[in-house]
Formats: C-alpha cells, sequence, structure tokens
C-alpha cells in the first residue's frame, strides 16, 4: 500500500456553515450591546471633572428598560414609552440619544418629570430651594493630546504642578442633591447658561446637565441650540457603571506607546454610587 492511498482526504470547507456561525456571533454581541450592556468612550470635556477625555467605560443597558432607541443598530420606528421602564434616579450618570441626530451622548440626571429646575449665578436650584453647594480643592487634570485646558480659560487655568509637570487647575465645587448623591462640578466663569429661567420637566422627560457646567450642552439648552431640551424618556438608553481603563491620547500604531498611554490611576472605578 502506497503512502498516497492512506492519505485521508480533506473534507471540504462548508462556507454556508461558516458564514451562519458567524452571523450568529455578531448577533449575540449584537443582542448583548442592545440589552445588556456595553462599551462607551468619553470623546469630550463636557463631564470633567467625574470624566475625562479617553476614558473607557461599560453601559449597562436594561436598568431603565428597553425603548426604541435601545439596539445598537437604529431597526424600530419611533415608539412612545419603554418596555420594563424604569425612571432614572437623580444623579444617575446615564447614555442618552441626541433629539436631533440620535447620537450618543453622556450627561447627569438632574430633574424628574414635576421637577423645577433653575440656574442662578451658577448655583442649581432644585424645586425652589438652593442645592447643597461647596467649594473643594480645584481639580488638577495633566495636560496630554487629548486633555488640554479650556480653549476659553487656557491662560488663567493652565499650571505646573510640583512635580514639574503641566496640568489645567480648575475651580471645583461639590453638589449634593436631595437624597445625598453627591459629586463634583466644575465652573470656571460667568456663562450665558449661569442663568436661567425656572422650567419644570414634563411627565415622561427628564433634565440633564454635564458636570462641567460651562462646557456642557445639555438641557439648558433648547434642541434648536444644539441642546438636549426636556429629554424624552425613550432617549435614555443606559446607565454608566464603571471606569475600566482610560487613555491620555498618546498612542499610535506603535504598541510600544500603549502602555505609556494609559492613566494609572483611572481604572476600575465606579459610578452613580
Amino acid at each position: 500500500m502506497t503512502e498516497a492511498s492512506t492519505t485521508v482526504a480533506k473534507k471540504p470547507t462548508n462556507w454556508a456553515h461558516e458564514l451562519w456561525q458567524l452571523f450568529l456571533l455578531v448577533l449575540a454581541v449584537l443582542a448583548v450591546h442592545s440589552f445588556i450592556a456595553k462599551p462607551f468612550y468619553i470623546p469630550s470635556g463636557s463631564m470633567l471633572p467625574t470624566l475625562f477625555i479617553g476614558d473607557r467605560l461599560i453601559v449597562s443597558k436594561f436598568p431603565y428598560g428597553y425603548s426604541y432607541l435601545s439596539p445598537s443598530i437604529e431597526v424600530l420606528p419611533p415608539i412612545q414609552g419603554r418596555l420594563l421602564g424604569s425612571m432614572p434616579a437623580r444623579g444617575d450618570i446615564a447614555i442618552v440619544k441626541a433629539p436631533r441626530d440620535h447620537v450618543a451622548w453622556i450627561k447627569r440626571v438632574i430633574g424628574l418629570p414635576g421637577d423645577t429646575v433653575q440656574m442662578k449665578d451658577g448655583a442649581l436650584w432644585l424645586n425652589g430651594v438652593p442645592v447643597q453647594r461647596e467649594r473643594v480643592a480645584d481639580t488638577e487634570i495633566a495636560v496630554s493630546p487629548n486633555s488640554d485646558c479650556l480653549t476659553i480659560v487656557d491662560a488663567q487655568y493652565r499650571a505646573t504642578s510640583a512635580a514639574g509637570t503641566q496640568v489645567c487647575r480648575y475651580p471645583t465645587w461639590r453638589e449634593t442633591l436631595p437624597g445625598g448623591r453627591s459629586y463634583l462640578t466644575l465652573d470656571v466663569g460667568e456663562m450665558p447658561q449661569d442663568n436661567t429661567p425656572p422650567v419644570i420637566v414634563p411627565e415622561g422627560h427628564v433634565f440633564l446637565m454635564g458636570d462641567n457646567r460651562d462646557n456642557s450642552q445639555d438641557s439648558r439648552f433648547d434642541v434648536s441650540r444644539d441642546g438636549l431640551g426636556m429629554l424624552p424618556i425613550e432617549n435614555v438608553v443606559g446607565r454608566a457603571e464603571f471606569i475600566t481603563f482610560s487613555l491620555d491620547g498618546s498612542t499610535d500604531w506603535n504598541p510600544m506607546t500603549w502602555l505609556g498611554a494609559v492613566r494609572t490611576d483611572r481604572y476600575l472605578i465606579g459610578l452613580n454610587n
């Protein structure tokens, strides 16, 4: 018997089966992203000092229920209401879809249906009462490729740290909502949005703000002004749970740069506590 005669014939690849397996894998990933949890990247400084540009988060999709905007790929027509829905809590950090273009934004829930929200001289008022606010130590953020000082205050807030590195040092306040939720906010100067008329949050809507009060398009701005306005609850799609890791923007295609770009003090940080 020759060597050739004992060779087992290779079974041909069943491409239909392989494509089906790939389709099921993609479907499973989309299902997890749409209904359980998904990663999220922070592209702007609107939530400083809580969230830095370059932070990577895990967002849970189920705490507030599901709407037509929940799927990662928009395949459903506009439908009012939510399935298994629940209202966010004041102070939650939520992922929302902007009304105009359905781009994902991240903001903090401030007002719930029936609440009256107003800003007076940079201070938040809720239901006619000023929210507890106290000045705390300045927030110091190292200057990096993705985190320079805010353009409007570069000269004023750029500084040198005790270690001799360039930093941005911002005035910071701790805000405590009714119920005890507490978080830090930035207030770097006088802005038009520091004073707003009182507004009542309608039923089925929420009022959201960025922690970086002078650099956030949020519910203080109408949709016609590229803001969120009073956001329908259908547009709230998830809750930010924790920071997995953070990069300072100094990476490139060279793997040798990846480790050095990691912010070693920003990983596995819980949010919405």
